[in-house]
């Protein structure tokens, strides 16, 4: 059992996703980073498929209820164990041990990308992203909430799945089925201070004027605060239309830059609608990035072709 003693800023739990239902209207979620979700999981000795949580800026604090393998992923940012000392309680003057004595908190740190074990009692403190948004946290055995269409992840525009978590909750956990790995160090992708976006033509690129396109491959953005696990609200140059009026919703896919009338586009993440009824102007090929792109972070498209500037 995981215990939550403090949630931070937003804490969900997060798996690879539930794909295959968007023609009933229930977009993917999942992992805003999926390949940072399995590396935890298999750190901690699961299997990749299985549930964690999605730390966002902030950290988080829990206990375990039973001795396990823990293992972050994603942004760095300062680890603590803190857990009760065993130690033999004081004997005579020449044997007595230098250590803590029972009962004393023991403190010690661990560290983003490698296993790291935890006995039944500890709290595990995550601080901060020191850059970047979110932390994958994995927990051997995965945390085994009622799956919802196949899925234990949260999404956050539909409310499917678990809610976002509160301080006081508890998540149950599965078994373990294998031991962690011998891992010294993994080697995971440091987080851009620029993000280079890949984009192919949508399906209303020819709404736009052609110097809407020149603008979007031409212009820098940035990240907007008010971005989220829905999509990344961009600022910058705004995108003239060449047609008036709206038209009737139509599907939307992972990726997809929407423009609302203001002609600042919009890039749709994992809890995207499924449907929407402004122009898609273009679709991003790979997201991931954007799931650790700080508000004020510079944003450039590029075609697929000709890869980042």
């Amino acid at each position: 059992m995981i215990e939550m003693l403090r949630a931070g800023a937003l804490t969900t739990v997060q798996d690879q996703g539930r794909p295959g239902w968007a023609h009933l209207g229930v977009p993917r979620s999942g992992a805003l980073d999926p390949a940072a979700l399995r590396l935890a999981n298999r750190l901690a000795g699961n299997p990749e498929h299985a549930a964690g949580l999605e730390i966002t800026l902030t950290g988080c604090v829990l206990r375990v209820t039973r001795a396990v393998t823990v293992a972050l992923t994603g942004a760095p940012a300062d680890v603590l164990v803190e857990q009760r000392s065993r130690t033999a309680g004081p004997g005579p003057a020449e044997v007595r041990p230098t250590g803590p004595r029972p009962g004393e908190v023991e403190r010690r740190p661990g560290d983003v990308g490698r296993p790291l074990s935890l006995p039944a009692g500890a709290v595990l403190r995550i601080g901060p992203a020191r850059v970047g948004v979110r932390t994958w946290l994995a927990v051997s055995g995965g945390i085994t909430v009622e799956p919802v269409l196949g899925s234990r992840s949260t999404d956050t525009l539909s409310g499917l799945g678990p809610p976002p978590l509160r301080d006081g909750d508890r998540l149950p956990l599965g078994a373990p089925t294998g031991p962690p790995p011998p891992v010294d160090l993994t080697v995971t992708p440091p987080v851009p201070a620029e993000v280079s976006l890949a984009v192919r033509p949508g399906p209303r690129q020819d709404w736009f004027t052609p110097a809407a396109l020149d603008l979007l491959h031409g212009s820098a953005y940035t990240v907007g605060s008010d971005s989220n696990r829905v999509g990344a609200r961009l600022a910058g140059a705004a995108l003239p239309r060449a047609v008036a009026g709206e038209l009737p919703s139509e599907g939307l896919v992972l990726g997809a830059v929407q423009v609302p009338p203001d002609g600042q586009p919009l890039i749709f993440l994992a809890d995207h609608p499924t449907t929407g009824g402004y122009p898609v102007i273009g679709v991003v090929d790979d997201v991931t990035a954007l799931a650790q792109a700080r508000p004020g972070t510079t944003v450039r498209f590029h075609g697929p072709e000709r890869g980042p500037r």
